[in-house]
C-alpha cells in the first residue's frame, strides 16, 4: 500500500519554517583594530570602521502596510529575501516567479568582492540564487521546490498585491558608508604630574549572521 507523503512533506516544511522565524538583517563589514575584516548582522559600535546595508529587510517589507491583512501577516512572519547576481539566468527566473506569484520580497545582490565575502562568511554558500523564507534557506532555483516552501509558509498561490504596491529596488548586500571622522580633541601641554590612563576597550563579539 502506497503512503501519501505529501502531508508529511508539508508538515516538515512548516516545522522548518516555524523553528525560528529569523528575519533578513542588514549586513555590516567591520574592520577591527588589528585590521581583521568580519561581517555581521549586528550594528558595529559607534566610531568603528564599517560598511553596511542601508536598511534591514526585517519585520516589515517596504510597502507591506498597503498589503491585504492576511498577506501582511505572512510577510511579517516569514519575510522573503532573494540573493541574486549579475548574469545569473537562474536568478532572473526566480525573480520572475516571485513577481508572477505576487510575493513581496527583498532582493540583495552579490556582485562586488565585499558582497561575495560577506555572503560566503554569513551563509557558507557560494552559489546563487539563494532564497530565504523566514529562517528557511533554499539553494538554487527550482520552481517546484520554491513553490512548496512558499505554500508551506502560507503565501497565496496567486497574486493578491494591490495596484498601488511597488516592489522594493534591489540593493547590494554590502553598501559602503563613509567612515566617521574621529572627534577632534584640544591638545594640552603635558605636565610632570599628569598620568595617562590606559584606554579601556570592549571586545566586540562577532555573532553569527544569517543562519543556515
Amino acid at each position: 500500500m502506497k503512503t501519501n507523503t505529501l502531508p508529511l512533506l508539508v508538515a516538515a516544511l512548516l516545522l522548518a519554517l516555524s523553528t525560528s522565524a529569523a528575519q533578513a538583517q542588514a549586513v555590516y563589514r567591520v574592520v577591527g583594530a588589528n585590521g581583521k575584516v568580519t561581517y555581521t548582522d549586528t550594528p558595529p559600535p559607534t566610531g568603528a570602521a564599517s560598511m553596511g546595508t542601508g536598511a534591514s529587510a526585517g519585520s516589515s517589507v517596504p510597502g507591506s502596510q498597503t498589503l491585504p491583512y492576511e498577506l501582511q501577516q505572512v510577510v511579517n512572519r516569514y519575510p522573503v529575501t532573494l540573493y541574486s547576481g549579475n548574469g545569473c539566468d537562474a536568478c532572473d527566473a526566480g525573480r520572475a516567479m516571485l513577481r508572477s506569484r505576487g510575493i513581496p520580497f527583498t532582493e540583495k545582490t552579490v556582485n562586488s568582492n565585499d558582497d561575495i565575502k560577506a555572503f560566503q562568511q554569513l551563509s557558507s554558500v557560494s552559489t546563487l540564487p539563494l532564497l530565504t523564507i523566514g529562517s528557511q534557506h533554499v539553494k538554487g532555483f527550482s520552481s517546484t521546490e520554491w513553490g512548496q516552501f512558499l505554500d508551506a509558509a502560507g503565501y497565496p498561490k496567486t497574486s493578491q498585491l494591490p495596484g498601488s504596491y511597488r516592489a522594493t529596488p534591489a540593493l547590494p548586500l554590502v553598501i559602503a558608508r563613509p567612515a566617521e571622522k574621529p572627534a577632534e580633541t584640544a591638545s594640552s601641554p603635558a605636565t610632570p604630574s599628569s598620568r595617562t590612563r590606559p584606554s579601556s576597550s570592549k571586545s566586540t563579539t562577532n555573532p553569527n549572521g544569517i543562519q543556515f
